[in-house]
């Protein structure tokens, strides 16, 4: 049964804060934990993005500001302060590879030290290429190469293996993240890739688990990943998000970005109607019908049919699927080995989204949104918060990294992989 709006909040145990660095804009939630392990935001803002270009950090100054602005709200909202944060990351070229690792047991019985001598030795197959490694974290085990071992301790083999999921970004862009948000006097306990935080939003454990695609729709950038087996097994970065859409509205009939944008918002469609034709829909937002230049093809009231506007965006959003097929291609996810996409982000938003790809992409399509948290606001319970929301989430998962293991333990932030063993081996325990 729903906790009432209004029920007195139960004492919190624990509390996570996460900063989301858009290009459209920048959000920050503060989220807490309570004892009976209900997680409740306490508080949430967002605003516009300043100094970010499709998720890199263009003006420093700019951005800093963006991000201190919109911790100071989320504190104020949460009636508490913050000292760090986890931030996501959906740009810096995000990619990812699955290595797989193989140690020798000699038919006895597998204990804890085996694993721990596993994942360590799997650092040594890490091979970030020059690029920074943001997650190298473990999913399947191998029995004798047999896979699908949830927990190997107890049983024989003769060989003991594992995959591990790597996930890459350019450094650079990646240090800019941190130092912006560092420059807001905050410590950062993690870097996470978007679609890894999306994921624990937006996707239940049962299709992680069976198999599906996320696709998430940023203002600037598109992240498409597939996920199978509880795992990330691929993702790919598109430079092309729903700002596209605003610019071929803005561009085709000649108006202002923001005449664009609030047209593709209140009267975009991904679907066209037979009513189209007839409907004229207004350039200008109420009580502004003298503002801006008059559109191309506009009647004397500044109105256009709304079958051009839709004609616009689902010309440029054909583009956009064709790259975002490709894409699901290249990972392995398509045809008879393709299963549910999960639509996600800001440009997830638009009306008929879902229907259009689902006919384009010939799978089944789902649009995806934060889970029903308690205390979160109904502007905020949309898919253009879904990774914000992921990434409280996921800090409070905190998924074991096989660069925290090792024979000897020094702790740093989080965000360089270190940390202590028995924290490894308990998580271990607990997820695998």
């Amino acid at each position: 049964m729903a906790t009432p709006a209004n029920a007195p909040l139960p004492r919190i145990s624990r509390v996570f804060a996460a900063v989301n660095i858009g290009s459209f804009r920048v959000s920050a939630m503060i989220m807490g934990q309570a004892e009976d392990e209900e997680m409740i935001v306490l508080g949430s803002s967002h605003r516009r993005a300043e100094g970010i270009k499709r998720g890199y950090v263009t003006d420093m100054r700019a951005a800093t500001h963006a991000i201190r602005s919109a911790v100071e709200t989320a504190e104020a909202n949460a009636n508490t302060s913050v000292s760090s944060v986890w931030i996501g990351c959906a740009g810096a070229g995000l990619s990812s590879k699955i290595s797989s690792v193989e140690i020798a047991i000699g038919g006895r019985r597998i204990d804890e030290d085996d694993i721990e001598h596993l994942l360590f030795a799997a650092r040594d197959h890490i091979q970030p290429d020059g690029r920074m490694v943001l997650h190298a974290q473990p999913a399947h085990y191998t029995l004798d190469g047999a896979h699908g071992v949830a927990d190997p301790t107890g049983l024989h083999a003769e060989a003991l293996g594992v995959d591990i999921h790597v996930t890459l970004a350019e450094g650079a862009p990646v240090r800019n993240l941190i130092e912006a948000v560092q420059s807001t006097h905050l410590d950062v306990e993690g870097v996470v890739a978007s679609p890894l935080a999306a994921a624990h939003a937006c996707l239940s454990y049962e299709e992680r688990d069976l198999g599906v695609a996320l696709v998430e729709i940023g203002a600037q950038v598109t992240n498409v990943s597939v996920h199978a087996g509880g795992m990330l097994l691929g993702l790919r970065s598109i430079p092309v998000g729903s700002n596209d859409i605003t610019d071929a509205i803005a561009s085709s009939l000649g108006i202002r970005r923001s005449q664009a944008e609030r047209l593709k918002c209140v009267a975009g469609s991904a679907i066209a109607t037979p009513s189209d034709h007839r409907e004229m829909i207004p350039v200008n937002a109420p009580g502004d019908e003298t503002g801006g230049p008059l559109a191309r093809g506009a009647d004397e009231q500044n109105r256009i049919p709304r079958a051009e506007l839709v004609s616009i965006v689902t010309d440029r959003l054909g583009t956009m699927t064709t790259e975002i097929g490709k894409g699901l291609k290249a990972m392995g996810f398509s045809g008879a080995n393709g299963g549910q996409v999960v639509l996600t982000g800001g440009g997830a938003e638009l009306h008929g989204i879902a229907e259009f790809m689902q006919g384009a992409l010939g799978l089944p399509v789902r649009v995806g949104k934060p889970p029903a948290l308690r205390g979160l606001p109904e502007a905020h319970a949309t898919p253009g918060f879904a990774t914000l929301a992921g990434l409280c989430l996921y800090a409070v998962e905190d998924p074991v990294d096989i660069r925290t293991v090792g024979p000897s333990y020094q702790p740093t932030r989080r965000y360089s992989g270190l940390g202590l063993v028995n924290r490894v081996m308990q998580a271990v325990r607990e997820y695998f």
